[in-house]
Protein backbone atom coordinates (compact mmCIF):
# COMPACT_ATOMS: atom_id res chain seq x y z
CA UNK A 1 0.00 0.00 0.00
CA UNK A 2 1.40 3.55 -0.51
CA UNK A 3 1.08 4.65 3.11
CA UNK A 4 1.17 8.67 1.85
CA UNK A 5 -2.02 8.23 -0.68
CA UNK A 6 -4.48 8.79 2.02
CA UNK A 7 -8.44 8.62 0.68
CA UNK A 8 -9.89 11.61 2.78
CA UNK A 9 -13.89 11.33 2.81
CA UNK A 10 -14.64 13.32 6.05
CA UNK A 11 -17.03 16.99 6.53
CA UNK A 12 -13.59 18.99 6.17
CA UNK A 13 -10.27 19.56 5.61
CA UNK A 14 -11.42 18.27 2.03
CA UNK A 15 -8.59 17.37 -0.42
CA UNK A 16 -6.78 20.46 -1.93
CA UNK A 17 -6.10 19.70 -6.02
CA UNK A 18 -2.62 19.50 -6.94
CA UNK A 19 -3.08 23.38 -8.29
CA UNK A 20 -3.89 24.74 -5.29
CA UNK A 21 -1.41 23.39 -3.44
CA UNK A 22 1.20 24.62 -6.79
CA UNK A 23 -0.70 27.57 -5.88
CA UNK A 24 0.49 27.89 -2.81
CA UNK A 25 3.56 27.08 -2.67
CA UNK A 26 4.21 30.38 -5.12
CA UNK A 27 7.44 32.49 -3.55
CA UNK A 28 6.19 34.75 -0.45
CA UNK A 29 5.61 38.71 -1.15
CA UNK A 30 5.21 41.36 1.28
CA UNK A 31 1.82 41.50 2.18
CA UNK A 32 1.54 45.32 2.30
CA UNK A 33 3.18 45.44 -1.19
CA UNK A 34 0.91 46.50 -4.56
CA UNK A 35 0.92 42.98 -5.67
CA UNK A 36 -0.40 41.23 -3.22
CA UNK A 37 -3.00 44.77 -2.34
CA UNK A 38 -4.67 44.18 -6.03
CA UNK A 39 -4.71 40.46 -5.67
CA UNK A 40 -6.29 40.37 -1.96
CA UNK A 41 -9.11 43.06 -3.62
CA UNK A 42 -9.82 41.18 -6.34
CA UNK A 43 -9.93 37.44 -4.72
CA UNK A 44 -12.55 39.27 -1.76
CA UNK A 45 -14.32 40.62 -5.04
CA UNK A 46 -15.06 37.82 -6.65
CA UNK A 47 -16.09 35.52 -3.22
CA UNK A 48 -19.34 37.22 -3.82
CA UNK A 49 -21.49 35.33 -6.15
CA UNK A 50 -21.07 32.41 -3.84
CA UNK A 51 -22.74 34.38 -1.06
CA UNK A 52 -25.44 35.55 -3.28
CA UNK A 53 -24.76 38.70 -2.66
CA UNK A 54 -23.25 42.55 -3.66
CA UNK A 55 -22.10 43.06 -0.07
CA UNK A 56 -18.65 42.89 0.62
CA UNK A 57 -17.04 39.79 1.29
CA UNK A 58 -14.49 39.86 4.35
CA UNK A 59 -11.39 37.53 4.50
CA UNK A 60 -9.98 36.86 8.07
CA UNK A 61 -6.93 34.96 9.12
CA UNK A 62 -8.65 32.19 11.15
CA UNK A 63 -11.10 29.08 11.29
CA UNK A 64 -14.37 28.64 10.39
CA UNK A 65 -15.21 29.26 14.57
CA UNK A 66 -13.51 32.55 14.14
CA UNK A 67 -16.38 33.57 11.82
CA UNK A 68 -19.18 32.33 13.63
CA UNK A 69 -17.61 34.37 16.84
CA UNK A 70 -16.90 37.59 14.40
CA UNK A 71 -20.44 37.52 13.69
CA UNK A 72 -21.54 37.35 17.35
CA UNK A 73 -19.47 40.12 19.03
CA UNK A 74 -20.22 42.71 16.23
CA UNK A 75 -23.92 42.01 16.17
CA UNK A 76 -24.58 42.08 19.67
CA UNK A 77 -24.23 43.53 23.53
CA UNK A 78 -23.90 41.88 26.67
CA UNK A 79 -27.80 41.39 27.71
CA UNK A 80 -29.19 41.31 24.49
CA UNK A 81 -31.13 38.19 23.58
CA UNK A 82 -30.49 35.91 20.71
CA UNK A 83 -32.26 33.06 18.95
CA UNK A 84 -29.93 29.76 18.30
CA UNK A 85 -31.63 26.93 16.09
CA UNK A 86 -29.93 23.97 17.36
CA UNK A 87 -30.01 20.97 15.56
CA UNK A 88 -26.58 19.46 16.55
CA UNK A 89 -23.28 20.07 17.42
CA UNK A 90 -22.45 23.20 15.48
CA UNK A 91 -25.92 25.20 16.52
CA UNK A 92 -24.93 24.40 20.20
CA UNK A 93 -21.49 26.16 19.53
CA UNK A 94 -23.14 29.37 18.42
CA UNK A 95 -25.10 29.06 21.57
CA UNK A 96 -21.87 28.72 23.23
CA UNK A 97 -19.84 32.16 22.03
CA UNK A 98 -23.18 33.71 22.48
CA UNK A 99 -23.04 32.50 26.05
CA UNK A 100 -19.10 33.48 26.68
CA UNK A 101 -19.96 37.38 25.89
CA UNK A 102 -22.86 37.71 28.09
CA UNK A 103 -25.98 37.54 25.17
CA UNK A 104 -28.82 35.97 26.41
CA UNK A 105 -29.20 32.32 23.68
CA UNK A 106 -32.60 31.07 24.28
CA UNK A 107 -32.33 27.59 22.13
CA UNK A 108 -34.92 26.63 19.83
CA UNK A 109 -33.39 22.40 19.67
CA UNK A 110 -34.90 19.44 17.86
CA UNK A 111 -33.25 16.11 17.88
CA UNK A 112 -30.43 15.37 16.10
CA UNK A 113 -31.24 14.46 12.60
CA UNK A 114 -34.08 16.46 12.18
CA UNK A 115 -34.23 20.25 10.38
CA UNK A 116 -35.73 23.04 11.83
CA UNK A 117 -38.93 23.99 10.68
CA UNK A 118 -40.57 27.32 9.46
CA UNK A 119 -43.55 26.25 11.80
CA UNK A 120 -41.49 25.69 14.98
CA UNK A 121 -39.16 28.83 14.50
CA UNK A 122 -42.37 31.03 13.98
CA UNK A 123 -44.12 29.53 17.15
CA UNK A 124 -40.52 30.45 18.74
CA UNK A 125 -40.26 33.92 17.62
CA UNK A 126 -43.98 34.71 18.94
CA UNK A 127 -42.46 33.35 22.59
CA UNK A 128 -39.50 35.39 22.55
CA UNK A 129 -39.80 39.35 21.02
CA UNK A 130 -37.10 40.25 22.44
CA UNK A 131 -34.21 38.78 20.33
CA UNK A 132 -32.23 41.00 18.44
CA UNK A 133 -30.43 37.68 16.15
CA UNK A 134 -31.44 34.62 15.18
CA UNK A 135 -28.38 32.11 14.62
CA UNK A 136 -28.35 29.04 12.28
CA UNK A 137 -26.69 26.57 10.86
CA UNK A 138 -27.13 25.59 6.88
CA UNK A 139 -25.30 22.37 6.99
CA UNK A 140 -25.42 20.68 10.88
CA UNK A 141 -22.32 18.54 9.77
CA UNK A 142 -22.44 16.67 13.29
CA UNK A 143 -25.63 15.29 11.63
CA UNK A 144 -26.08 15.70 7.88
CA UNK A 145 -28.94 17.82 8.13
CA UNK A 146 -29.27 20.78 5.88
CA UNK A 147 -31.92 23.50 7.46
CA UNK A 148 -34.24 25.17 5.03
CA UNK A 149 -32.52 28.74 5.06
CA UNK A 150 -34.83 30.27 2.74
CA UNK A 151 -37.66 29.59 4.53
CA UNK A 152 -36.43 30.23 7.33
CA UNK A 153 -35.23 33.61 6.86
CA UNK A 154 -38.63 34.52 5.08
CA UNK A 155 -40.16 33.62 8.73
CA UNK A 156 -38.00 35.99 10.49
CA UNK A 157 -38.73 38.79 8.19
CA UNK A 158 -42.50 37.94 8.52
CA UNK A 159 -42.11 37.85 12.40
CA UNK A 160 -39.31 39.51 13.93
CA UNK A 161 -36.85 42.47 12.88
CA UNK A 162 -34.11 39.95 14.52
CA UNK A 163 -30.84 39.91 11.60
CA UNK A 164 -30.58 36.37 10.63
CA UNK A 165 -26.79 35.11 10.73
CA UNK A 166 -26.16 31.55 8.98
CA UNK A 167 -22.85 29.28 9.60
CA UNK A 168 -22.47 28.17 6.07
CA UNK A 169 -18.87 27.39 7.03
CA UNK A 170 -19.63 22.91 5.50
CA UNK A 171 -21.19 23.88 2.37
CA UNK A 172 -20.94 27.15 1.24
CA UNK A 173 -19.37 26.97 -2.05
CA UNK A 174 -21.19 23.65 -2.82
CA UNK A 175 -25.20 24.70 -2.27
CA UNK A 176 -27.44 27.54 -3.36
CA UNK A 177 -26.54 30.63 -0.96
CA UNK A 178 -29.05 34.02 -2.10
CA UNK A 179 -27.88 35.96 0.40
CA UNK A 180 -29.00 39.19 -0.70
CA UNK A 181 -32.67 37.30 -1.99
CA UNK A 182 -33.67 35.38 0.74
CA UNK A 183 -32.73 38.55 3.08
CA UNK A 184 -30.24 36.84 4.91
CA UNK A 185 -28.13 39.27 7.50
CA UNK A 186 -24.52 37.61 7.79
CA UNK A 187 -22.80 34.44 5.89
CA UNK A 188 -20.07 32.83 7.66
CA UNK A 189 -18.16 29.94 6.26
CA UNK A 190 -14.59 28.95 6.23
CA UNK A 191 -11.85 27.67 3.94
CA UNK A 192 -10.78 24.09 4.76
CA UNK A 193 -14.36 22.67 2.90
CA UNK A 194 -16.68 23.53 -0.33
CA UNK A 195 -13.60 25.87 -0.89
CA UNK A 196 -10.52 22.98 -0.71
CA UNK A 197 -8.07 25.19 1.03
CA UNK A 198 -6.45 24.18 4.35
CA UNK A 199 -7.84 25.34 7.19
CA UNK A 200 -6.80 28.93 8.20
CA UNK A 201 -9.16 31.43 6.64
CA UNK A 202 -12.97 32.53 7.42
CA UNK A 203 -15.17 34.34 4.97
CA UNK A 204 -17.71 36.91 5.83
CA UNK A 205 -20.48 39.34 4.16
CA UNK A 206 -22.69 41.77 5.99
CA UNK A 207 -26.17 43.20 4.75
CA UNK A 208 -26.60 46.71 4.93
CA UNK A 209 -29.31 46.09 7.78
CA UNK A 210 -25.99 43.95 9.80
CA UNK A 211 -24.02 47.17 9.36
CA UNK A 212 -26.28 49.62 10.67
CA UNK A 213 -26.54 47.59 13.84
CA UNK A 214 -22.32 46.71 13.84
CA UNK A 215 -21.48 50.48 13.40
CA UNK A 216 -24.00 51.62 16.27
CA UNK A 217 -22.05 48.64 18.57
CA UNK A 218 -19.27 49.00 20.76
CA UNK A 219 -17.26 46.33 19.41
CA UNK A 220 -17.05 43.20 22.17
CA UNK A 221 -13.48 42.04 20.44
CA UNK A 222 -10.40 43.82 18.96
CA UNK A 223 -9.05 41.28 16.18
CA UNK A 224 -12.76 40.33 15.27
CA UNK A 225 -13.51 43.81 15.10
CA UNK A 226 -15.59 44.12 11.48
CA UNK A 227 -15.10 48.01 11.37
CA UNK A 228 -11.37 47.51 11.15
CA UNK A 229 -12.07 44.91 7.74
CA UNK A 230 -14.33 47.43 6.72
CA UNK A 231 -11.87 50.21 6.24
CA UNK A 232 -8.94 47.78 5.14
CA UNK A 233 -10.89 46.60 2.78
CA UNK A 234 -11.86 49.61 0.76
CA UNK A 235 -7.94 49.96 1.11
CA UNK A 236 -6.88 46.62 -0.73
CA UNK A 237 -5.86 45.45 2.31
CA UNK A 238 -6.13 43.70 5.17
CA UNK A 239 -5.98 45.65 9.75
CA UNK A 240 -3.59 42.42 10.70
CA UNK A 241 -1.17 39.97 8.77
CA UNK A 242 -3.30 38.26 6.45
CA UNK A 243 -2.33 34.31 5.23
CA UNK A 244 -0.17 35.33 1.38
CA UNK A 245 -0.24 31.87 0.91
CA UNK A 246 -3.47 30.54 1.50
CA UNK A 247 -4.78 33.67 -0.46
CA UNK A 248 -3.05 32.54 -3.80
CA UNK A 249 -4.63 29.13 -3.13
CA UNK A 250 -8.23 30.44 -2.60
CA UNK A 251 -7.42 32.83 -6.31
CA UNK A 252 -6.71 29.43 -7.66
CA UNK A 253 -9.82 27.55 -6.59
CA UNK A 254 -11.91 30.51 -7.22
CA UNK A 255 -10.39 29.65 -10.83
CA UNK A 256 -11.69 26.32 -10.56
CA UNK A 257 -15.02 26.80 -9.15
CA UNK A 258 -15.39 29.56 -11.77
CA UNK A 259 -14.23 27.01 -14.56
CA UNK A 260 -17.01 24.90 -13.52
CA UNK A 261 -19.36 26.95 -12.57
CA UNK A 262 -21.93 27.03 -9.84
CA UNK A 263 -25.05 25.79 -11.05
CA UNK A 264 -22.55 22.51 -11.77
CA UNK A 265 -20.88 22.50 -9.03
CA UNK A 266 -24.31 22.49 -7.14
CA UNK A 267 -25.48 19.80 -9.61
CA UNK A 268 -22.02 17.37 -8.80
CA UNK A 269 -23.03 17.99 -5.05
CA UNK A 270 -26.84 16.70 -5.33
CA UNK A 271 -25.28 13.59 -7.28
CA UNK A 272 -23.01 12.55 -4.89
CA UNK A 273 -25.68 12.83 -2.33
CA UNK A 274 -27.71 10.78 -4.07
CA UNK A 275 -25.23 8.37 -4.93
CA UNK A 276 -24.08 7.86 -1.22
CA UNK A 277 -27.64 7.87 0.52
CA UNK A 278 -28.51 5.03 -2.39
CA UNK A 279 -25.72 2.74 -1.26
CA UNK A 280 -25.97 3.06 2.12
CA UNK A 281 -30.30 2.22 1.60
CA UNK A 282 -29.28 -0.77 -0.26
CA UNK A 283 -26.53 -1.79 2.07
CA UNK A 284 -29.48 -1.68 5.11
CA UNK A 285 -27.62 1.47 6.90
CA UNK A 286 -29.94 3.81 8.10
CA UNK A 287 -29.59 7.28 7.06
CA UNK A 288 -29.67 10.13 9.59
CA UNK A 289 -31.50 12.85 7.46
CA UNK A 290 -34.47 12.95 5.82
CA UNK A 291 -34.44 13.17 2.45
CA UNK A 292 -36.16 16.41 2.23
CA UNK A 293 -33.07 17.80 4.47
CA UNK A 294 -30.34 15.66 3.46
CA UNK A 295 -26.74 18.06 3.22
CA UNK A 296 -25.33 18.36 -0.41
CA UNK A 297 -21.89 18.12 1.42
CA UNK A 298 -21.81 15.45 4.16
CA UNK A 299 -23.86 12.33 4.95
CA UNK A 300 -24.61 10.80 8.57
CA UNK A 301 -25.05 6.96 9.19
CA UNK A 302 -26.26 5.50 11.98
CA UNK A 303 -26.47 1.80 12.08
CA UNK A 304 -28.60 1.11 14.75
CA UNK A 305 -26.49 -1.55 16.99
CA UNK A 306 -26.48 -3.63 13.21
CA UNK A 307 -22.48 -3.35 13.19
CA UNK A 308 -20.06 -0.85 15.18
CA UNK A 309 -19.24 2.23 13.36
CA UNK A 310 -15.95 2.66 14.91
CA UNK A 311 -15.21 -1.00 14.16
CA UNK A 312 -16.25 -0.02 10.71
CA UNK A 313 -13.68 3.12 10.67
CA UNK A 314 -10.90 1.37 11.83
CA UNK A 315 -10.94 -1.23 9.16
CA UNK A 316 -11.24 1.40 6.59
CA UNK A 317 -7.89 3.19 8.00
CA UNK A 318 -6.10 0.35 8.50
CA UNK A 319 -7.08 -1.61 5.02
CA UNK A 320 -7.97 0.41 2.41
CA UNK A 321 -6.37 4.27 3.76
CA UNK A 322 -9.62 5.69 3.67
CA UNK A 323 -10.63 7.71 6.77
CA UNK A 324 -14.09 8.74 7.48
CA UNK A 325 -15.75 11.01 10.39
CA UNK A 326 -17.11 9.08 13.68
CA UNK A 327 -19.97 11.27 15.85
CA UNK A 328 -19.84 13.85 18.09
CA UNK A 329 -21.11 14.41 21.11
CA UNK A 330 -23.55 11.82 22.32
CA UNK A 331 -22.98 10.09 18.79
CA UNK A 332 -19.51 9.56 19.24
CA UNK A 333 -18.98 5.99 18.54
CA UNK A 334 -22.20 5.31 17.27
CA UNK A 335 -22.83 6.66 14.05
CA UNK A 336 -20.28 7.19 11.13
CA UNK A 337 -20.10 10.88 8.36
CA UNK A 338 -18.98 10.18 4.53
CA UNK A 339 -18.04 13.77 3.60
CA UNK A 340 -18.75 14.38 -0.56
CA UNK A 341 -17.84 17.72 -1.04
CA UNK A 342 -15.09 19.99 -2.68
CA UNK A 343 -12.10 18.11 -4.71
CA UNK A 344 -14.54 15.07 -4.82
CA UNK A 345 -16.50 14.12 -7.56
CA UNK A 346 -18.83 10.31 -8.43
CA UNK A 347 -16.02 7.91 -8.66
CA UNK A 348 -14.44 9.32 -5.45
CA UNK A 349 -17.66 8.63 -4.32
CA UNK A 350 -17.78 5.03 -5.77
CA UNK A 351 -14.18 3.97 -4.82
CA UNK A 352 -15.62 5.22 -0.44
CA UNK A 353 -18.43 2.94 -1.25
CA UNK A 354 -16.78 -0.17 -1.77
CA UNK A 355 -14.23 0.26 0.63
CA UNK A 356 -17.08 0.46 3.19
CA UNK A 357 -18.48 -2.73 1.54
CA UNK A 358 -15.46 -4.64 2.17
CA UNK A 359 -14.80 -3.41 5.37
CA UNK A 360 -18.72 -3.80 6.78
CA UNK A 361 -17.73 -7.78 4.93
CA UNK A 362 -14.46 -8.06 7.45
CA UNK A 363 -15.93 -6.67 10.60
CA UNK A 364 -19.01 -9.29 10.23
CA UNK A 365 -21.73 -6.93 8.88
CA UNK A 366 -24.92 -8.34 7.15
CA UNK A 367 -24.23 -7.14 3.49
CA UNK A 368 -24.11 -8.03 -0.25
CA UNK A 369 -20.76 -7.15 -1.56
CA UNK A 370 -21.24 -5.04 -4.72
CA UNK A 371 -25.10 -4.07 -3.34
CA UNK A 372 -24.16 -0.15 -2.40
CA UNK A 373 -21.54 0.29 -5.81
CA UNK A 374 -24.63 -1.09 -7.79
CA UNK A 375 -27.28 1.28 -6.35
CA UNK A 376 -24.42 4.29 -6.59
CA UNK A 377 -23.90 3.09 -10.42
CA UNK A 378 -27.56 3.60 -11.00
CA UNK A 379 -28.29 7.03 -9.44
CA UNK A 380 -24.78 7.98 -11.48
CA UNK A 381 -25.54 6.52 -14.98
CA UNK A 382 -29.33 8.22 -15.00
CA UNK A 383 -27.44 11.47 -14.19
CA UNK A 384 -24.44 10.60 -17.27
Amino acid sequence: MFTDKLILRIPGPTPIPPRVQLAMSQPMIGHRSGKFSALFARTAERLKPYFGTTQDVYILAGSGTAALETGVVNTLQPGDEAAILVSGAFGERFAKICERYGVVAHRLEVPWGQAVTPELLEAFLKEKPQVKAVFATYCETSTGVQNPIAELAKTIRTHSDALFIVDAVSCLGAVPCEMDAWGVDIVVTGSQKAFMLPTGLAFLAASERAWKVIEANKPLAFYLDLKAYKKSLAEQTTPYTPAVSLIFGLAEVLDMLDEEGLPAIIKRHELMRDMTRAAMRALNVNLMADDAYAALTVTSCDPQGAFDAEALRKVLTKQYNVTIAGGQQHLKGKIFRIGHMGYCEPLDVLQVISAIEMSLHQIGAPVELGAGVKAAQEVLIAHV
